[in-house]
């Protein structure tokens, strides 16, 4: 080993004993600590991230996910286990993975949403067949102009015909989140439709 080799390998030794100083300090809460590790780590988390995601703004949002995590649970890092880096690209890496498995329910809940509403309407009336179908294509123009996120738990609910757990079960969402959505999704849902509910 020549004196370079040396001299790095010094400097390696160094840095990691920095950063793992920072995770004590960051477990007593020290924000400064923080600030400095975020400064040294978060373009490479960012792009470990997109390459995962291949989105700026999710990566941008698991950057910010990693750093709040590392401050809830930087008291349980081990160094024994893991280099500081090591440890920071896992967290990484599983929050990007949650995200896409996340997408992914989320897409086959929407999917399901879709073909609810497609679904033809049959009665023994073919003049009342023809007033489902007025009203269900009513109240679907009014649940486009609702946000994206209470409209698909308002689909799955009323036109899916799934319980509140189920559509917890079936995208991922938290229950009192779901409950939450389709709550409000109805009250603007009803402000949209004005007069017109009460025939509904």
């Amino acid at each position: 080993m020549d004196s370079c080799d040396r001299k790095f390998l010094k400097v390696d030794t160094a840095s990691r004993q920095d950063e793992i100083l920072l995770i004590s300090r960051i477990a007593e809460q020290d924000q400064t600590a923080l600030s400095l590790l975020y400064d040294r780590y978060s373009r490479i988390i960012y792009t470990i991230a997109y390459r995962i995601l291949n989105s700026a703004e999710e990566s941008e949002e698991i950057v910010l996910d990693v750093f709040t995590q590392v401050w809830r649970i930087a008291k349980n890092y081990n160094s024994q286990k893991a280099r500081v880096d090591t440890w920071l690209f896992m967290l990484t890496r599983s929050r990007a993975l949650d995200r896409l498995r996340s997408y992914a329910r989320l897409d086959k809940a929407v999917a399901i949403s879709e073909d609810a509403i497609m679904m033809k309407p049959h009665t023994d009336s073919p003049e009342e067949d023809v007033l489902i179908r007025e009203r269900r294509s009513y109240v679907t123009t009014c649940l486009s102009e609702i946000p994206d996120d209470q409209r698909l738990v308002l689909e799955l609910a009323y036109f899916g015909g799934l319980s509140h757990s189920e559509i917890s079960a079936k995208t991922g969402i938290s229950l009192g989140t779901v409950k939450t959505r389709i709550r409000l999704g109805l009250k603007k849902l009803r402000e949209l439709i004005g007069d017109e509910w009460s025939s509904f």
